[in-house]
């Protein structure tokens, strides 16, 4: 079979829903050719298997693909899985004409100091790193030999959360070609009786309907789908396959159960959902970012959600809107009652938010927090009541206190545990890792908001799910003697449609039976319920179900006390943070759990060479923890740019850090910024210098002062004094004193006045252009443009340039951190492409947030014009006009 080659496969957990989407095909590399080709002559995917078995909640999760060589020679075989956020991964295996190669779960820096040796000894490292909005990808690949056959089998287990009433299973389906046999099936056992089931299919036609079977009765449901190849075509004899897109099994169980407490081996969990309880007044402080980075869509968006949302408030609630930028508004001076009065008022004020200046963050989120303190001081918002923060930021604080830990700190110290502050982070500039510590500390949660068309959508789901609120300050109390490692049992509200899950581990081996204790404040009045378990009749109860995976509570309560302890320790800090990840890391072993803190080792064959490759679980705010020393931890990721003299900084969002290096070339010449030859658009920037004197020997700052953007049958032509628009034969000039918006079929034009232009290219690409000016008679400084990519997703896979060729994937690793010349930037030693490189800590200008002053973003700075970090040199990129195409 050849050597053997570890692939270190480290992932992580992020909060979502479960997805599966699992792809096989040949090098990406090979011409298309037919599906009738591929299973001739290619690799074909015979059988695949998705197979889900839950109880109470908790799924386990067997995906399994079957592929053979057609092919007279060899091949090489992809498992690519789109893995759920929420899930675990507990094992990973290939079998290869008959021999398994196992996955073996370690401590994650185990496994990165392997990987590192590798790279240190020349092999090959290759990087897998994608993230949606609930899934992220990994990929694996085999060679193949001819006639050979290969199984990809992959394990995950996590506990499905209730929202809007209902448990939801979200797989994708995209096998990408034909499959001789394919199913999906899963078996439900819920203990409380299921009491509704249902399944939804995006692909699925009348055709498909019938080959789409489910059933539930009592305890049990079951779910199947198994279409044949011919089902799967298109169209009759297509090659093609329906089976792309969302597969969702959504379903509830029966509240009026006693069987909320359930008892297996020594270890209980318990599901608390009341039915029929009446709705609390809600009282909410809307904080909202209105910076200068909030223009646009954003702004557009954010408007649109929160004008749906005032109007969904209920008349006994009371809100108010507090807006920040460099200095605090709000629409009133106190929190009003959601009269149709108000909220008509509230609608006007809200049409009327304009983005500008900096970031104060603090003090939005303080005056929320204050109005909140006040009405409840004066009485003037019912004594029972629910009231929340709900704040929307797109950025990081660069006003006022710019410090995250003073500002949770000073959050707070001011809600004194009393209000939940929920964090909404708009994209990829935000500081995620801040705002979900803020969140976690206040009792809330934090949730990106992706920047796509249905953000105003995202904006208002997340609304609904804390919109009915039914109880506060819910304690849920068990026998203290019998019970030990109780996870989270307090809880400062709970939503209608959602469910508060505890477990724990029974000490008293004599313990007949289990009391829980339920108290909580209600609408009318405080509330008690209690549940009681008998532990040997549970028992019989479960074992009489042969699918079921026996230990499945042990499991669900390692899976709830694991992921509390990662987010206690995202706020901890010393030795308690020391003692929370030594917790967390022996239970994600014990367990063999593939969280934050381990990883998955494979090995797999190959024949001529070795090579070794990291698969990094995307984690929404952890993935830049391996230099967090160095550098301060709050650091965001954010959109790839270049500005100032000129610099380039590459955000690379998988590892929410910032790669950034200048090119220093004379004035006059034209730099290639971004080339799609498939989709049309280039850009390209020509460098202007600074004001030299005669007695100035010293080589001039330059800077971008024209851009040349070419896109289909348009071209546009940015200097610091005009743009200048060409669609075909028509020309249209503008000034940077005009607010313009202009549509065109391809292209839409947005110029803020002496501030910026937005440029959208149909639904490819959307960049921003910045105009700084100085002073007219500076002795030195000129006028000069920063260029923004806010959107590169629609850009073709060829996109090159010094900015394009950073629109895919890059990873890279940090190694041997050491002071450098300066005490405040330390050098590493960097491995990206293959190459090594000395860099340095430091810091580039941002300037969509504060066009003045821009905002400081820590960066590894690569040295010699980005030598080792873009393809070639950096000579390489230079064109002869601001309107040329060059292939790099």
């Amino acid at each position: 079979m050849g050597k053997h080659i570890p692939i270190y496969i480290l992932l992580g957990l992020i909060p979502a829903v479960v997805i599966s989407d699992i792809l096989i095909y040949p090098l990406r590399n090979i011409k298309k050719r037919s599906a009738t080709d591929v299973h001739t002559k290619g690799i074909e995917i015979y059988w695949m298997k998705i197979d889900c078995s839950v109880t109470s909640r908790f799924s386990r999760n067997v995906i399994t693909s079957r592929a053979v060589n057609r092919a007279n020679v060899s091949k090489e075989a992809f498992f690519d899985m789109e893995l759920p956020k929420t899930g675990f991964i507990t094992n990973f295996t290939m079998t290869i004409d008959g021999v398994i190669y196992p996955g073996i779960i370690k401590e994650k820096e185990v496994a990165q100091k392997q990987y590192q040796q590798a790279v240190s000894r020349g092999q090959t490292a290759g990087l897998v790193k994608a993230a949606g909005r609930k899934t992220e990808k990994f990929s694996v690949s085999v060679n193949i030999a001819p006639t050979s056959k290969v199984t990809f089998q992959l394990t995950y287990e996590e506990l499905l959360k209730r929202n809007f009433g209902k448990y939801e299973m979200f797989i994708k389906v995209n096998p990408k070609q034909l499959v001789n046999s394919f199913e999906i099936e899963a078996d439900i056992f819920e203990p409380q009786g299921i009491s509704e089931l249902e399944v939804e299919g995006t692909f699925i036609n009348n055709d498909l309907l019938p080959v789409l079977k489910k059933s539930f009765s009592g305890k049990k449901g079951h779910v199947s789908f198994s279409p044949t190849i011919e089902q799967q075509r298109t169209c009759d004899n297509c090659t093609t396959t329906l089976l792309q897109g969302d597969f969702v099994i959504k379903y509830d169980v029966n509240r009026d159960s006693p069987n909320n407490l359930q008892i297996v081996n020594g270890y209980f969990v318990h599901f608390f959902a009341p039915k029929n309880l009446q709705r609390l007044p809600k009282n909410v402080a809307f904080v909202i970012d209105v910076s200068g980075s909030m223009y646009g869509q954003k702004i557009r968006q954010a408007k649109e959600a929160l004008t749906k949302i005032v109007e969904d408030l209920k008349e006994e609630d009371h809100f108010n809107i507090i807006l920040f930028e460099s200095s605090v508004s709000t629409w009133k001076n106190k929190l009003i009652q959601a009269t149709p009065e108000n909220v008509n008022q509230s609608k006007e004020f809200i049409s009327q938010i304009r983005d500008l200046g900096g970031t104060n963050l603090n003090d939005g989120l303080l005056t929320g927090i204050e109005m909140l303190n006040k009405a409840h001081e004066s009485k003037s918002v019912p004594e029972r009541s629910a009231s929340l923060v709900i704040m929307l930021t797109d950025g990081q604080a660069n006003e006022g206190v710019s410090d995250p830990r003073k500002i949770q700190e000073n959050a707070k110290n001011a809600t004194q545990g009393k209000y939940p502050i929920y964090n909404l982070g708009f994209g990829y500039g935000v500081d995620y890792a801040f705002l979900e510590r803020l969140a976690t500390e206040n009792n809330g949660v934090a949730r990106r908001i992706f920047e796509d068309s249905d953000a105003a959508l995202q904006l208002q789901g997340f609304y609904d799910e804390v919109a009915n609120p039914l109880l506060t300050e819910v304690e849920l109390e068990y026998a203290e003697n019998a019970i030990s490692d109780l996870t989270q049992n307090s809880f400062k509200h709970f939503y209608d449609g959602s469910e508060i899950v505890v477990a724990g581990r029974i000490t008293d081996n004599d313990l007949n039976s289990i009391t829980a204790e339920v108290k909580a404040h209600g609408a009318l009045e405080d509330l008690t319920y209690t549940e009681q378990a008998d532990i040997e009749e549970t028992a019989k109860a479960f074992e009489q179900q042969l699918y079921i995976f026996g230990e499945y509570i042990e499991r669900l309560w390692a899976y709830l006390t694991i992921n509390e302890q990662l987010e206690a320790r995202s706020v901890a800090q010393g030795d308690e943070k020391v003692n929370l990840t030594a917790k967390a890391l022996e239970m994600s072993l014990k367990y063999k759990f593939v969280t934050p803190l381990t990883s998955m080792v494979v090995t797999k064959p190959e024949d001529n060479e070795e090579k070794e490759a990291i698969a990094d679980k995307p984690i929404e705010a952890e993935a830049k923890q391996q230099v967090s020393a160095y550098y301060p931890p709050s650091t965001p990721y954010h959109y790839s740019s270049v500005d100032g003299d000129p610099h380039f900084i590459i955000a690379v969002p998988q590892q929410e850090d910032a790669l950034c290096f200048n090119i220093n070339e004379e004035p006059g010449v034209v730099l290639n910024l971004i080339n799609d030859p498939v989709t049309g658009v280039t850009v390209n920037g020509q460098l202007i210098g600074d004001k030299k004197s005669i007695n100035d020997v010293r080589p001039p700052n330059t800077y971008f002062g024209k851009l040349g953007i070419i896109t289909m049958n348009v071209t546009l032509e940015i200097t610091t004094q005009k743009i200048v628009l060409q669609n075909d034969t028509v020309i249209r000039v503008f000034s940077w004193l005009d607010d313009v918006t202009l549509q065109e079929p391809s292209l839409t034009l947005i110029i803020k006045q002496k501030r910026s232009m937005e440029v959208s290219v149909g639904n490819g690409a959307k960049f921003v252009v910045v105009l700084h000016q100085v002073w007219k008679k500076h002795p030195l400084h000129r006028d000069f443009l920063g260029f923004y990519m806010l959107d590169s997703h629609r850009l073709s896979e060829e996109t090159h340039g010094l900015l394009g060729q950073f629109f895919h994937p890059i990873g890279f690793d940090i190694l041997e951190v050491h002071p450098g010349s300066d005490p405040e930037k330390p050098d590493a030693t960097m491995t990206v492409k293959n190459n090594q490189l000395t860099v340095t800590r430091g810091w580039q200008k941002d300037y969509t947030a504060d066009i003045r002053h821009g905002t400081n973003i820590p960066c590894w700075f690569i040295h010699n014009n980005g030598k080792g970090l873009i393809d070639g040199n950096h000579t390489d990129y230079i064109v002869p006009s601001i309107f040329s195409y060059k292939k790099i």
